[in-house]
């Protein structure tokens, strides 16, 4: 039987690779974003399903979790981006990262918890960050958010295993391409007062310059994995710079 999994974020970057993922590998797939685009994904496939959701909105959870009915899957990718001073961050931009990051992840695990929960199987995939993993400057507010969701994924794998809903985590390196650019809610410039140049320029040119950066594809086959994982194994680093501090950790 084909397995359907839902995706949260599927507009660009590590949502639209995994959607593609699946889909290439023969899952249906339901696809969300706030402007749904079902061209996004080239030609039409009767195993594609594009849904609008607003992850911070209770009743677009409410409306998605309708239409798309029982999932076998449900990926929690959907996320903003922030860097700069802390000091220099509004507390609207902090409250923002927080609904989105934290609070949306886990609205959208209660509306498709009782589901799982009544089947006896399933898995929820949060993607977090390799913040996560070591201290990251000029992120503060935003490794909070998915520090957040980290013990709270490992908290929820253990009260769903007993209903054999297994809950996985997903913890992708460096993009340059998506959490700290085209996702990020505040240019850089705009949140790092003249304080903190000196201390800035080096991190800010080493974001340019990194030795070690994660594609699409990876965080793409790290969801797959972990959506397969029956080992009990909860964390799952994806790309060259993930997996090499979770190895020191």
């Amino acid at each position: 039987m084909t397995q359907t999994i839902l995706i949260t974020g599927t507009s660009s970057g590590y949502g639209k690779a995994a959607a593609e993922l699946f889909l290439s590998r023969g899952w249906n797939v339901i696809a969300t974003m706030r402007r749904p685009d079902p061209g996004l994904f080239g030609s039409a496939s009767e195993r594609l399903r594009v849904l609008p959701l607003d992850v911070t909105c209770e009743d677009s959870i409410a409306s998605l979790a309708e239409a798309a009915g029982a999932v076998d899957v449900l990926v929690n990718n959907a996320g903003l981006g922030g860097v700069g001073a802390f000091e220099a961050m509004p507390m609207s931009l902090i409250r923002q990262l927080i609904e989105t990051n934290t609070i949306g992840v886990m609205a959208m695990c209660r509306a498709f918890i009782p589901g799982m929960r009544a089947r006896r199987s399933g898995r929820i995939v949060n993607v977090t960050s390799s913040t996560t993993l070591a201290a990251f400057p000029l992120a503060a507010a935003y490794t909070a958010t998915k520090q957040a969701i980290e013990g709270f994924s490992g908290s929820l794998a253990h009260e769903l295993g007993y209903f054999g809903v297994q809950v996985k985590l997903v913890e992708p390196g460096y993009a340059p391409t998506t959490r700290f650019g085209a996702n990020a809610i505040m240019p850089v410039s705009e949140l790092l007062p003249g304080a903190y140049a000196d201390f800035a320029r080096p991190i800010l040119e080493s974001f340019a310059m990194p030795v070690l950066t994660t594609r699409e594809s990876d965080v793409a086959e790290a969801i797959w994995h972990a959506a397969h994982d029956d080992s009990g194994q909860l964390r799952f680093p994806a790309g060259a710079d993930a997996v090499r501090l979770a190895q020191r950790r």
